[in-house]
């Protein structure tokens, strides 16, 4: 995708509000892109998409870089009295799972925000507890074992078969995942585990691989939900033997992603039943894992039509042109509108505890 800015709003909001951009120090955005490179614009893309959306619908525009302490946000709400929050932080303290510390926070202030609420972040980030939440609800996920930092792991669970697929428990964004996460044996199993440890520095998840097509599925909404067709991830020009996996250099390197041809769009030959199915099974997600604003869920289909949850991702990436937006813009939402569709689930949230 090329690292254009968000369209004007063919009407501005009706009620134009404060509204607070929670993001990442690195990550605020320049006033103007003029003259950047895609490579360069990509960092920070997501932060200048959503921005410029807002500031084209009429609202106020308040951006705070956040580092590794709540005293930036809490000065802003002090003193610019935002009418909600709008949240892109992807973790805390350099950890994925502590997401959910920073929304928490805010509900404790009363304070509206967009996005995921913090029970929903905390289970489904941590991805061996959702697939146990999944599994409760007969939600068909890849078996698995988590292997805790500091210990190694001991043989194969007998209810398990090669090959697994070894990431992190709770980092995202495909962190440490390349195509040795497939492991066919206990050495190769070993030597992943311990790469997990040591370099991404979380515990270990060995699953099942699910050899078929990777899909993704959008879901928008706290209590009526809406869903995007069933989008699905090509590699056109993937060498042989190199599986189909959304690994760190596929999803960062402009350079390989060009080389495999990797692009996305509308699942290919689904038919109706199948669409249907997965539709249903992204709004089952949602619900047994208490998500709310929007999400994306990962799934792999197998050579039998059968399809897996791979994960389910509260506050996906909201780029303009990227899968989740443009998954929205075929339900008839523009950019900005979707941009106004969050900030409005957002206004209308109530947690626990509130009337």
């Amino acid at each position: 995708m090329n690292a254009q800015s968000s369209p004007a709003p063919k009407a501005r909001a009706k009620k134009p509000l404060r509204v607070a951009v929670l993001m990442h120090a690195p990550l605020l955005p320049p006033p103007s892109i003029a003259g950047m490179s895609d490579e360069e614009i990509d960092v920070f893309k997501m932060e200048y998409d959503v921005c410029t959306a807002l500031e084209n619908l009429g609202h106020e525009v308040i951006q705070i870089g956040v580092e590794d302490e709540l005293k930036p946000i809490r000065v802003a709400l002090t003193e610019r009295r935002p009418h909600v929050v709008f949240n892109l932080m992807t973790h805390f303290h350099d950890a994925g799972i502590l997401d959910s510390a920073i929304v928490a926070w805010l509900e404790l202030r009363k304070q509206r925000y967009t996005g995921c609420n913090p029970r929903g972040l905390l289970t489904a980030n941590d991805k061996a507890l959702s697939k146990k939440v999944l599994a409760y609800h007969r939600i068909r996920a890849p078996r698995f074992f988590v292997v805790p930092r500091g210990k190694k792991p001991k043989g194969l669970p007998k209810r398990l078969e090669w090959p697994l697929f070894v990431k992190s428990r709770s980092e995202h964004a495909s962190t440490g995942i390349s195509q040795a996460s497939i492991v066919h044996d206990l050495e190769q199993r070993e030597a992943r585990v311990q790469f997990v440890h040591e370099q991404v520095g979380t515990a270990a998840m060995c699953e099942e691989y699910v050899e078929g097509r990777e899909l993704t599925i959008g879901v928008l909404g706290n209590q009526r939900l809406e869903v995007t067709p069933v989008w699905e991830i090509f590699m056109d020009q993937l060498s042989p033997g190199v599986a189909n996996i959304t690994t760190s250099r596929v999803k960062w390197d402009h350079a390989y992603q060009k080389k495999i041809g990797l692009r996305t769009g509308p699942a290919k030959d689904l038919d109706e039943a199948k669409e249907a199915e997965i539709r249903r099974m992204a709004r089952r997600i949602y619900r047994a894992l208490g998500l709310s604003g929007y999400a994306r869920s990962d799934m792999r289909m197998d050579r039998e039509g059968r399809v897996f949850v791979l994960e389910a991702n509260p506050n996906p990436d909201l780029c303009f042109g990227e899968d989740f937006a443009e998954g929205f813009a075929r339900c008839g939402y523009g950019y900005p509108e979707l941009v106004q569709k969050i900030v409005t689930l957002g206004r209308s949230y109530r947690a626990p505890g509130e009337g």
